[in-house]
């Protein structure tokens, strides 16, 4: 009401002073509109008072903060202190009430560093923003115009309260960017004698120290910011940072952590190498190649796996390609004992450059070395045994990817099965004169190694050279029937036709000679090139019933038995004798009896035939007795029946003759037909 008199009094001497008394009238009763018309009015008049325009900017700048238009009160606060810091100082301690200054201090602060950071307006053209390659938002190129304002508003927060460290810390920021780093660097060691643990003014005086040239100091301060654990603080500091200073802190750091990793690999010393790699990639604005592939190493030496594999997929992600993070991230996955993911990034290494991976390999300990050689070869034996079976070799990238894989294994180690391997995919990409020198200069002209005889002997067929071919693929199948399959797909089916002729012929002479050891490996190679045929499969099993191998026996005689199809009566009558006799050297008496009783049907002059010469008449006939009596004790007669009539065939049994009394007593009300 005073006001509002003296305002309508005719002499207008404190008319300004009055608008601003009454705008913060207004204020204080909460009716911001009427206060911020009052305000405006001393802010626009044409030849406004200084000190009434300093109140006016801090009340408009109070009714802001309740709008939401915190970067608005910033700038009138600026204004203010611009015009007169004592006089904003005083209208701040006699006009805003004390419960609203504490949240009116905060906004500033935060304002303030906002402007400094260029967080205000990012997009504006005036801010020069660098962009590293690797595409990554780093810092702006900070030449700040708003500095000047933000070191008054500082200044006011610092008189304000003394004691607030953010204030402090806020001053020292404005100063730095003004050029100012002496008396940054005083007003910052005065907060830290305060609080020797406070890691923002830690951070913040080792940039300064570094940059002034004394390394040691900063070092010191970098080794308590470490200790206190709060790296955290060094991203809103380094996006005040000149360019140069980050770059500056970057290197340092670098060089501080090689420094230690240099030095006893201890824990302790890792842990602080850690740091300031980190300390070196949060400088370079979040992403710095040769740091995190460091840093990923010592994660791994300290068994922080995950963590390790986390900075290899950071290189990664910018450089897929990057050898040191594919092989460092597949040996990490190997010690994590994940085949497949360590096989698929050793691969990857070295289809980029193999030349870097190998000596990586080499300098593991033997233990992970060959573990790392073993799943790669296993890996390529599968890849290669696939696309053999297949026969899609139209994918060349796999093919030289097997190829990259393989010679890397020869270069790795010597053991005859890496030379073997590399001589396989020689061949599957058709280098065969490759694959045979390459052979010759690992194993010499007349191979020892049984394998490497078994190439020589494929390539040798190329020559149309069977006859050699056969003797070292005959004991391949020996020692590895599954390598000679595989082996078996480099030949073509010609030559492989006349493969299993000339090895089944070579079975029989050495089966006349009662060689069947040696025999056996002609017929097994017999086998494999004709595709199971029925008549190798034949030779086989008699030369395995030779050896007493009669579980191997059965399993050709099943197969041959499973394709009789389209052979006579008579060779299948045969092949069920022949399944009979290995069934009762087994044991299996019923399954024997059933298989016997199958080849009387089919041809019975050449079963009893079969029978006289092996197992014979009367030892088979008490075979059938002990079965038929079984189903009699069981009352399955009509099996009963049919075993002891088939029996009756063979031999005129006595045993068999009461056996068919009984049944025919037995079935005296019905019909056993």
């Amino acid at each position: 009401d005073v006001c509002e008199q003296l305002l309508a009094a005719e002499q207008n001497t404190y008319h300004n002073t009055l608008l601003a008394l009454r705008g913060f009238c207004s204020l204080h009763t909460q009716d911001h509109h009427r206060a911020l018309q009052d305000f405006q009015r001393v802010i626009e008049h044409n030849s406004p008072h200084p000190n009434s325009c300093i109140k006016a900017l801090c009340g408009r700048g109070l009714i802001r903060i309740a709008g939401g238009s915190n970067y608005l009160t910033a700038l009138d606060y600026i204004t203010a202190c611009q015009l007169k810091l004592d006089e904003t100082i005083f209208t701040i301690k006699s006009y805003v009430p004390w419960n609203q200054r504490g949240l009116l201090l905060k906004v500033l602060q935060e304002e303030g560093q906002m402007m400094l950071q260029k967080k205000r307006y990012p997009g504006d053209s005036s801010v020069s923003f660098q962009k590293k390659q690797t595409g990554l938002c780093i810092f702006p190129n900070l030449k700040s115009r708003d500095a000047p304002g933000v070191f008054q508003l500082a200044s006011l927060l610092v008189e304000l309260d003394s004691s607030d460290e953010a204030s402090q810390i806020l001053c020292a920021d404005a100063l730095y960017q003004m050029g100012r780093g002496e008396e940054a660097h005083r007003m910052l060691s005065l907060a830290l004698s305060r609080n020797p643990q406070r890691a923002p003014v830690l951070a913040r005086l080792a940039l300064l120290q570094l940059k002034r040239g004394f390394v040691y100091d900063g070092n010191q301060l970098l080794k308590r910011l470490i200790r206190i654990g709060d790296s955290s603080c060094l991203l809103p500091i380094l996006a005040i940072f000149q360019d140069e200073d980050r770059k500056l802190l970057q290197s340092h750091c670098r060089w501080r952590a090689l420094a230690l990793l240099k030095g006893k690999q201890e824990g302790a010393a890792i842990k602080e190498a850690i740091a300031h790699l980190s300390f070196a990639i949060l400088a370079a604005g979040g992403y710095a190649e040769d740091c995190l592939l460091t840093r990923a190493r010592c994660y791994g030496r300290l068994g922080q796996m995950k963590t390790a594999i986390f900075d290899f997929n950071a290189v990664l992600k910018e450089d897929p390609r990057n050898v040191q993070a594919l092989s460092g991230r597949g040996f990490v996955h190997l010690a994590l004992r994940q085949q497949k993911e360590a096989v698929q990034d050793l691969i990857s290494a070295l289809k980029v450059e193999a030349g870097a991976v190998i000596p990586a390999i080499l300098s593991l300990k033997p233990e992970a070395q060959g573990l790392v050689t073993g799943w790669l070869l296993q890996h390529g034996r599968a890849t290669l045994s696939e696309l053999m079976a297949t026969k899609d070799l139209s994918g060349e990238e796999t093919l030289g990817d097997l190829l990259t894989v393989a010679k890397a294994l020869t270069k790795i180690c010597r053991a005859a099965q890496y030379h073997i391997f590399y001589t396989d995919v020689l061949m599957a990409n058709g280098e065969h004169q490759e694959a045979l020198k390459h052979l010759q200069e690992a194993f010499g002209h007349c191979p020892a190694e049984d394998f490497a005889r078994a190439r020589l002997a494929v390539l040798q067929l190329q020559s149309r050279n069977v006859a050699r071919a056969a003797a070292p693929l005959s004991v391949l199948a020996r020692r590895d029937e599954k390598d000679l399959a595989f082996l078996l797909n480099f030949v073509d089916t010609k030559q492989q036709q006349h493969l299993a002729q000339a090895a089944a012929q070579e079975g029989k002479v050495l089966m006349r000679a009662h060689d069947h050891e040696q025999a056996l490996g002609y017929h097994s190679l017999a086998v494999l090139a004709s595709r199971d045929s029925p008549r190798y499969l034949r030779h086989r099993a008699a030369c395995l019933m030779h050896l007493k191998k009669y579980e191997k026996a059965l399993k050709d005689m099943d197969k041959v038995i499973q394709g009789h199809g389209c052979n006579s009566p008579k060779t299948q009558a045969g092949d069920h004798c022949c399944q009979g006799f290995l069934l009762l050297a087994l044991a299996q008496e019923e399954a024997a009896v059933q298989h016997y009783m199958q080849a009387l049907q089919l041809d019975l002059p050449l079963a009893l035939g079969t029978i006289t010469n092996c197992p014979g008449r009367e030892s088979l006939t008490k075979t059938f007795h002990k079965i038929a009596q079984h189903h009699f004790e069981k009352q399955r007669y009509e099996e009963a029946w049919e075993i002891t009539d088939c029996g009756l065939k063979i031999d005129k049994s006595s045993e068999l003759q009461k056996m068919k009394a009984r049944l025919k007593r037995e079935a005296s009300s019905c019909s056993i037909h």
